[in-house]
């Protein structure tokens, strides 16, 4: 069965959001050691009030209660068991500048023959002539593609392994190998 393995760090309960002071309930959590001299100030304050060390990583999740206070870790095991279905969050692998045809999915503009020298992989046509003389916003043209936030949905949980803070997903999740994923359930 394909998976992937994440490494599930124990996440630090930052803030606690209740519906009568804040107008909704949420758990903020925070992973992944930061470096207290690359910490902003106003971050700093936020991380000694919860009587924890600067984090790289912090996350709201809305509608998501654990009878947690603040500073209390959160095991992996404690949030999903196997068989739930999950999210994952995460930035895609950047594919640099791309044609419209790896882009869009664009065909071309006609076959080999017929006149067409070197026309496979272009655009064609994209505008109209002196009304509106400019090139419309949001045109499919060549661009940079990839590395932005994509949510995978309907991911399977297949094992957890508690002692070591892993979490087997069937499928693929987004982002390069070592790249930071936010698993959430629906």
């Amino acid at each position: 069965m394909p998976c992937t393995v994440i490494e599930a760090l124990p996440n630090v309960v930052t803030q606690v959001k209740l519906e009568d002071g804040d107008g909704y309930n949420a758990l903020q959590l925070a992973a992944l050691e930061k470096r207290e001299k690359s910490t902003t100030k106003p971050l700093k304050g936020h991380f000694d009030a919860a009587g924890t060390t600067p984090k790289k990583e912090v996350v709201e999740f809305r509608d998501f209660f654990i009878e947690k206070k603040l500073g209390d870790e959160i095991a992996v095991d404690e949030v999903f068991t196997e068989g739930d279905t999950v999210n994952a969050v995460g930035t895609s692998k950047g594919k640099g500048f791309q044609g419209v045809v790896k882009r869009h999915g664009f065909r071309g503009v006609g076959d080999r023959t017929h006149g067409q020298h070197n026309r496979e992989r272009a655009p064609g046509s994209i505008g109209a002539a002196s009304y509106p003389a400019k090139v419309m916003k949001g045109m499919k043209m060549a661009g940079r593609m990839g590395g932005t936030r994509v949510k995978i949905r309907n991911l399977k949980v297949v094992k957890i392994f508690a002692d070591k803070g892993l979490i087997l997903i069937k499928g693929a999740v987004p982002g390069h190998k070592g790249s930071t994923v936010i698993i959430e359930k629906p």
